[in-house]
């Protein structure tokens, strides 16, 4: 069975390096992360992961503010300052997950460049690691972190954690479920309610680090889940109305329900509030919705793009499913 890692991103170049920076922790004292995140000058981070200790992790990098944030269990527990791709070689935003770790690692196409805690998120170049941070975007793809921020970041993370680069200036915010996610049971004149569709769980047992990722494609009509980063379904998914590339982030799950982040990968700032109405763009067989909500777990991506998850397809060059070993 061929492995794959998830991602939304054009290619990009492989990252450009320098020294590391210096870097510099502030104090958060009773002041929100999000609230200290805002205030940061370049080089400085926060990090308090007292905050939530335990729970499955999520780092987002907004390029708008040249920020990033923590998330443990959707509780957000650290805060940076960032540099990201300059003009010609940006960063692409999507949502990625961690392919490869090292802490002492050199880079192949710039002399031999050193890269400090290195955590890769595509097998093109793109990548977490330490840094220079002149205050403004400069590197050839990569993100740049403090060198002590990322060293704290390198022991937090584990493979196959989520990624999301984003381009919007604003926080995450809360979320109703996607339909696709809802376990309630689809309306019967829906004409997909009772489509066939392909559910193999067996390929990919659960676990308790299992993390489940679902890809809509609205140009193919089609949903593919993965669950540690293997194909274990697919269903055909109609969607009407204007679409957008966002993600859908299960932040936690508990006695009051699920609780969701939405995250838009770029735009002028607008609102990442979900309207009640948007639940209902989204068709699919009413059992696949069902199979799909009994598997999520905290952590949990559903990704939905205008574009084709097919190769050589028309439109904006983009990268849904990647092998998850490097190309020979």
């Amino acid at each position: 069975m061929k492995r794959l890692a998830l991602v939304l991103a054009c290619t990009a170049s492989a990252a450009l390096l320098t020294a590391p920076a210096s870097a510099q922790e502030v104090a958060r004292g009773d002041r929100p992360i999000l609230t200290v995140g805002s205030q940061l000058k370049n080089g400085e981070y926060v990090w308090a992961p007292e905050l939530s200790p335990t729970g499955p992790a999520l780092f987002v990098v907004n390029l708008e503010t040249q920020r990033a944030v923590l998330f443990r269990n959707g509780v957000p527990i650290a805060a940076t300052t960032i540099s990201s791709g300059k003009a010609g070689n940006e960063t692409p935003t999507g949502v990625f997950t961690i392919l490869q770790k090292r802490k002492e690692h050199y880079s192949k196409t710039y002399n031999n460049a050193p890269m400090p805690n290195m955590q890769r998120l595509t097998w093109s170049g793109i990548a977490l690691h330490a840094g220079k941070l002149p205050g403004y975007p400069a590197s050839h793809g990569c993100i740049r972190l403090p060198h002590a921020f990322s060293t704290l970041l390198f022991g937090a993370t584990e493979m196959g954690m989520t990624v999301v680069i984003t381009s919007i200036p604003a926080v995450p915010s809360g979320s109703d479920a996607p339909a696709l996610a809802t376990m309630a049971a689809a309306t019967p004149t829906v004409p997909l309610s009772n489509a066939p569709y392909e559910w193999h769980p067996e390929r990919s047992p659960a676990h308790e680090d299992s993390i489940v990722s679902v890809v809509i494609s609205v140009a193919d009509g089609k949903a593919v889940v993965m669950r540690n980063g293997i194909e274990i379904g697919s269903a055909p998914v109609r969607v009407t109305g204007e679409t957008r590339p966002m993600a859908y982030v299960l932040r936690a799950w508990d006695s009051t329900g699920r609780h969701w982040l939405k995250l838009q990968f770029a735009g002028a700032g607008e609102s990442m509030e979900v309207d009640q109405s948007e639940a209902k763009r989204f068709e699919a067989p009413e059992k696949f919705r069902y199979d799909v909500g009994a598997a999520l777990r905290p952590g949990s991506v559903i990704i939905v793009t205008p574009e084709s998850l097919h190769a050589g397809s028309t439109g904006r060059s983009q990268t849904v499913l990647e092998e998850d070993m490097p190309p020979r």
